[in-house]
């Protein structure tokens, strides 16, 4: 049995996500497409684990997952035919062998998501599927002061659309915002993330950075208290899965 590590890059834009299961279950993810043509490859059953499962819309400039499978073909092979049979907005970017312990989800110590956010007058017509457009001036210094209030280890049960977890507790390393003059893009590395945890942190960050709301309210959501509301989860289209550490 051979254990291959595989760095994934895919434009999310039409998929459902990495992985849909239970009631939420679709052949159209990331998931399915590269699990049929290494089935096909293999005439195996085969069972791919990655970092970081992105949800609906969500683009991974660095996914990484591994599958085992019993082969003599060649790693560059491999590669290549997976290049060869994926659809055009997948590739595999990097592919070698490694321990047979290696756990793509298991073994990740922090992963990062950037969210980026056009911030001209008028939006970027060949990018606008690829970053949220702010019709409004954004205050970064507010919005860097509420990013403070994420790091660190907290419970993020009030930032998840996640129903069933064992633990909500997570580590937030930083929250790092950027901004060019004509993008803003917003980094946030953690130990892991819950269900839509990234996209809910920056649609409470673009309220703040509006005025509708204040940086200290940040605090007041992740403590739970009765009276502070949750802001919407930003669209998907403009996070990307940038890279996984080990």
């Amino acid at each position: 049995m051979n254990n291959y590590k595989m760095k994934i890059e895919y434009d999310g834009s039409r998929y459902d996500g990495w992985q849909r299961i239970g009631k939420e279950e679709s052949s159209n993810t990331i998931y399915c497409k590269i699990e049929e043509v290494l089935k096909k490859m293999s005439e195996q059953e085969v069972e791919i684990i990655c970092g970081a499962r992105t949800e609906k819309g969500v683009h991974a400039y660095a996914q990484i997952a591994n599958f085992k499978i019993n082969t003599k073909m060649p790693v560059y092979e491999i590669q290549n035919y997976l290049n060869r049979y994926l659809p055009r907005d997948i590739a595999v970017l990097e592919l070698q062998e490694v321990d047979l312990r290696f756990h793509s989800q298991l073994n990740a110590k922090s992963k990062t998501y950037v969210y980026k956010i056009d911030t001209k007058k008028i939006a970027n017509v060949f990018e606008r599927k690829y970053m949220f457009h702010s019709f409004s001036k954004l205050d970064l210094e507010a919005m860097k002061i509420g990013a403070r209030h994420f790091v660190g280890s907290h419970d993020y049960k009030t930032f998840s659309t996640a129903k069933k977890t064992k633990s909500t507790i997570r580590n937030v390393e930083n929250v790092e915002i950027y901004d060019s003059g004509e993008k803003i893009e917003i980094r946030i590395k953690a130990d892991d993330f819950l269900h839509n945890m990234a996209r809910l942190m920056v649609g409470i960050l673009l309220d703040v950075g509006n005025g509708k709301r204040k940086p200290e309210e940040i605090l007041a959501v992740l403590e739970g208290k009765n009276d502070a509301v949750l802001s919407l989860p930003v669209e998907s289209y403009g996070m990307f899965l940038k890279s996984i550490e080990y």
